[in-house]
This record gives C-alpha cells, sequence and structure tokens, in this order.
C-alpha cells in the first residue's frame, strides 16, 4: 500500500495503522464495523484497550493524510464504526472495479480490450504486500486475487478471439505456470499452442496439467480441458465461433472456445460475445425445482421472477447458477450476476447494486441478483431490469417482492440422502465413495445434508488422498461446526457463514435462535417463543415452516447453535475477572 502525493510515492510501513487503513479501503463507502477493524489490525487477540488503540490509529492516518493533503475528514467516524469515501481519483480499487465494469458495456471487443487492459496496468505486484494483518492476508488477498484472475482470464479469451495467439502466450505461460489448478488458462494456453501450429507442446501442456491434477488432488481435468485435448487429437479447427451466441462467462472470465468453428474472414466483422454462466461442478439434485424455475424463467408472458430463499449454506446460490446455466440458450441477450453482499457480509446499497445491473440492449436477458439482504435492496432493481427475467437468491423470504410484482418463491430444504451422495461423488470421484457407501452415508449426515458443509468436507478428501471416507466422517463428527472449515476461504467456512448469519440478526432474535438450538427436538421450537419470533426467524432462513404446520430447526443448525453456546460460555469462564 502506498500514497501517491503528486511526483512522490509514500510506501507505508506494516503497521497496525497500515492494516486499518487496508480494511477500510477494501470496503469503500462502507460502514467497517469496529468489531471487524478490531480483527483486522490485532487478529485473533486484541488487547482490553483495543477500542481506544483503534481511535489513536485514525488519528494517525489523518496527521498522515493531512501532511500529503488529504482531506482529515476522508475516515469519517460512523455508528458502530467508520467508513471511508473513495472514487476513481483517489483509490485504484475503486478504479480497477470501475474500468472492468466499463467494459462490461463495451461497444465492441476492441473496446472491451483496452478498458480491461487499462485495469489490469493499476496492480503493482502483491496485493497488500506492506499489511501485516493475518486475517486480511488470509481472507482479503486471496479475494482481490481472484479478482484480478478474473479479468486476465477475460483479456486473454478476447486476445484469441482476435487471433493475437502469439503476443497471448507471455501472459498465458506465467498464469498458468503460477495457477495449475485454475484450468481456465491451462485451457487457453493450449489453445494458443495448438493455433500457432505447436499441436505437440500443446498436447504436452495437456498431459503435464492432467498429470498434475491427479498426483496432487486425485482428479482428472475438467471437461473443457478434455474436450479440447479430444479436439487436437482430431485436428480440429480452435478459430472463435463468429455467431452471437458465443459466450463469455459472467464477470470477466473467459470461455471455453468453440470447437469446430470456420476460421473468420479478414473483412469479418467481431461480434461481442454474451454473456454465460458455467454449470456448477458437480451440482446434485434439486430436480424439481430446476425444472419449474426453468419454466417460468423462460415463459412467453407473466412474471418471469424467482426467489430461491432458505438457510444459510444450504445452496441457493448454487441452484440459481446451475439453473441459470440450464436455460441461458433461450437468452440471447446474456445472463448477469450481480452480487447484492460484500465479501463480509454486509449488504451493498441499493445504489450501488443499480450501478452494477447490465445496461439494456438487444435480446431477452437473464439477471442473477444473488445474495439479496431484503426486500429494501430488490424493490428498486426490477424496474430497471426492464423485461429481463430474474432470479433472485436470499436468506428471506422476500415476499413483500412476489406480493408486488409475482412470481414463485423456492425455500430449499437440506439434500436427500441420494442427493448428498450424487453431491459427494462428483467431488471426490465416484469410485472413492462407491468403494466405502456407508461411511459416506456418515458422512452426508455429519453434514446434516447441507450442501455447503458437504462441500467442505469433499475439499478435506480431494486434499487428502490418502484420508478414508470413514476416518474423515468420524474426525468431522467429533466437532463438525468448527471442523467444517477450509482455511483458504471463508466462503468455504462453517463457522464463518453461518457465524456471519448468526451476527446479522438482531439481539432478540440471536437470542431466541440459540436458545431453540439448546432445546431437544421433542421439546419443539414453538414452546416458550412467541409467535412473532418464530415468524422473524423463518422470515431470516434459520426456522423452517410455521403455521399450521409444527415450526422446526435444521439439525445441522441445531448443532451450531449448541456449539456456538458451548464456545461462546467456555470462553467466557476462561476471561479474567
Amino acid at each position: 500500500m502506498s500514497i501517491a502525493h503528486g511526483p512522490e510515492t509514500v510506501v507505508l510501513k506494516p503497521s497496525k495503522p497500515t492494516s486499518l487503513l487496508a480494511a477500510l479501503l477494501l470496503n469503500p463507502g462502507t460502514v467497517v464495523s469496529t468489531t471487524y477493524l478490531l480483527r483486522a489490525v490485532w487478529d485473533e487477540e486484541p488487547p482490553a484497550t483495543a477500542r481506544a488503540a483503534l481511535q489513536t490509529c485514525v488519528l494517525r492516518l489523518r496527521r498522515l493524510f493531512a501532511k500529503y493533503g488529504i482531506s482529515a475528514t476522508t475516515i469519517e467516524a460512523v455508528p458502530g464504526g467508520y467508513r471511508m469515501h473513495n472514487d476513481t481519483e483517489t483509490l485504484d480499487l475503486v478504479l480497477f472495479r470501475a474500468l472492468t465494469a466499463r467494459a462490461g458495456t463495451a461497444a465492441g471487443l476492441g473496446e472491451e480490450l483496452y478498458r480491461l487492459r487499462e485495469a489490469l496496468s493499476l496492480w503493482q505486484g502483491q496485493p497488500l504486500a506492506n499489511v501485516a494483518s493475518r486475517m486480511l492476508q488470509q481472507d482479503a488477498v486471496p479475494a482481490l486475487e481472484q479478482e484480478r484472475l478474473r479479468v486476465l482470464e477475460r483479456v486473454c479469451d478476447l486476445e484469441l478471439a482476435a487471433g493475437n495467439c502469439h503476443q497471448v502466450l507471455v501472459d498465458l505461460y506465467e498464469s498458468a505456470r503460477r495457477h495449475p489448478v485454475r484450468e481456465r488458462f491451462t485451457e487457453q494456453l493450449i489453445e494458443a499452442l495448438y493455433r500457432t501450429g505447436r499441436q505437440a507442446e500443446a498436447l504436452a501442456e495437456y498431459r503435464t496439467v492432467r498429470d498434475q491434477l491427479r498426483d496432487e488432488l486425485g482428479i482428472d481435468p475438467g471437461a473443457g480441458l478434455r474436450r479440447l485435448e479430444l479436439a487436437i487429437l482430431r485436428a480440429e479447427d480452435l478459430a472463435p465461433a463468429r455467431e452471437p451466441s458465443a459466450r463469455a462467462v459472467t464477470g470477466g472470465a473467459a470461455p471455453v472456445p468453440a470447437l469446430g468453428a470456420g476460421s473468420a474472414g479478414a473483412d469479418a466483422t467481431p461480434v461481442r460475445p454474451a454473456r454465460a454462466a458455467l454449470p456448477v461442478p458437480a451440482f446434485a439434485g434439486r430436480e424439481s425445482d430446476r425444472r419449474v424455475m426453468a419454466a417460468r424463467l423462460t415463459a412467453a408472458d407473466g412474471p418471469r421472477l424467482v426467489v430461491v430463499s432458505g438457510a444459510p449454506g444450504i445452496g441457493k446460490s448454487a441452484l440459481a447458477r446451475q439453473s441459470a446455466h440450464e436455460v441461458q440458450d433461450a437468452f440471447p441477450g446474456g445472463v448477469f450476476t450481480v452480487q447484492l453482499a460484500h465479501p463480509d457480509g454486509s449488504a451493498v446499497t441499493a445504489e450501488d447494486a443499480a450501478r452494477l445491473l447490465p445496461a439494456p440492449g438487444p435480446g431477452r436477458r437473464l439477471i442473477v441478483m444473488d445474495g439479496a439482504a431484503g426486500a429494501w435492496q430488490v424493490l428498486p432493481l426490477l424496474p430497471a431490469a426492464g423485461d429481463a427475467s430474474v432470479v433472485v437468491t436470499s436468506r428471506r423470504g422476500l415476499a413483500a417482492v412476489v406480493a408486488t410484482h409475482g412470481g414463485a418463491v423456492h425455500r430449499l430444504d437440506v439434500l436427500r440422502p441420494a442427493e448428498a451422495n450424487g453431491l459427494l461423488a462428483g467431488l471426490v470421484g465416484v469410485d472413492r465413495i462407491a468403494a466405502e457407501p456407508a461411511a459416506a452415508r456418515r458422512l452426508a449426515a455429519v453434514c446434516g445434508h447441507f450442501p455447503l458443509a458437504l462441500r467442505i468436507a469433499a475439499g478435506r478428501l480431494l486434499t487428502r488422498p490418502g484420508l478414508s471416507v470413514a476416518d474423515c466422517a468420524a474426525w468431522l463428527a467429533e466437532d463438525p461446526p468448527s471442523r467444517l472449515a477450509l482455511a483458504e476461504d471463508a466462503r468455504l467456512s462453517v463457522p464463518e457463514v453461518l457465524g456471519q448469519a448468526l451476527g446479522a440478526l438482531p439481539p432478540e432474535l440471536r437470542a431466541a435462535f440459540l436458545r431453540l438450538g439448546t432445546r431437544t427436538e421433542a421439546d419443539g421450537p414453538a414452546s416458550q417463543e412467541s409467535e412473532a419470533v418464530l415468524e422473524q426467524l423463518v422470515d431470516t432462513g434459520m426456522l423452517e415452516d410455521g403455521p399450521p404446520g409444527p415450526y422446526r430447526l435444521h439439525d445441522f443448525l441445531r448443532i451450531y447453535a449448541r456449539w456456538h453456546v458451548r464456545t461462546h460460555e467456555t470462553a467466557a469462564a476462561a476471561a479474567p475477572r
């Protein structure tokens, strides 16, 4: 991190104020809670005087800003935390995102490529290299890197579409070597090598990554790489397709090349590809939901709005993405995804979300609004969506949205045992799961048949090829909530995802949920709680059903609630008095 003042650039030293500044800059224009900032600055062990010390850090930063001609009010104290107002003139991250958004609405491939190259030029080495915060290094840096890589993938795809195979090889060699498990870079490298007449090198690259994936992760290459190998062995033409239906991945990632397409003539006018949705890896189940959603989204008349709701981690976003992939051929105008939540779970403002909507264009469109915090966020966006079909995912039922705009709500339950087994088999491998059928059923039960927990368990098995399914299930069963977590990504962590959902509840609802979790199933959730409280918990996705039937709490959420109470009571007992 650095501050540029005219010709002078000051690189900040690793320090607590620098960590504080990084946490604020990563969330421009957003209120960053004091709790989050304390964790960012002191990691897991903030001192008793941390809040006062945090104010001192803010004062030091304000003095530093004043020294370099930056307004001392740049860091604003607001109820619950602090906020920094940054724009394209003051923060590279805001400019990077603005340029990538502008690229998505560019008039042609050449303009899009120019904007994305301009955005990538803002990156200077490793992000947050001089920030000492372990939390930010573990959570924010990987997310930033993924943001950059998605843009780079799209740039390489555009270069390939323009026929610049020789020029893009430098980018692709480096990217494929540094990110071997990100198969798209390898696909692009192999395509570029093949289209420049280096068939043997292209096949050698494929076999290298295939062996690496098998040795390190115990998996085979994805479908895109396998199709590419077959196309090369058949000596097919891999020139990019010219039809308008050629598609690019939402958010700047690159498409799988169109196999067997004829090469474009020199006088051909490039056609900007529509955006599309990739399938969800190893998606399993939800057949009835997918069938009904497809019929509604592609209907010729009537409201084409679908809300997917349910508990945190139950697979709402995955169902929306998979359904979008399956119906995308009905949307020549493209498929677009708008994220309505920041990485820390806080809601994107309705105004910012409106700026993320795709500009009107020819052809019918599908818009996925992912992670809505409530009807207040969605209702202003629907008029701007025009005649597009819309899928909204939210923990809430969004009754006000469907009541005013029509549509349907799909309230998701946990996966059925066979569906959970299919998800594990798709991720870990059919043979490995089939070799231990009883252990696989036990593992699914330990995960509460929640897709989030199942994917985390599958990730553990994939990174430990020698670990049996039975041993994995037994180890997870000892402490499911805390052990179902992958350190590389907070989105694949039960304590993070469920803790975030619990933390978003008002105090009275949080206390009620934890009380429900400590009761036995025979007690019934409705005992000792008012119907108004129970209905609010249902609306937040933390409780199911209700009048006229009984309320119920997912077993996995009950286990988490008990774990949360137990760990917090232990921490309170160990705290100095």
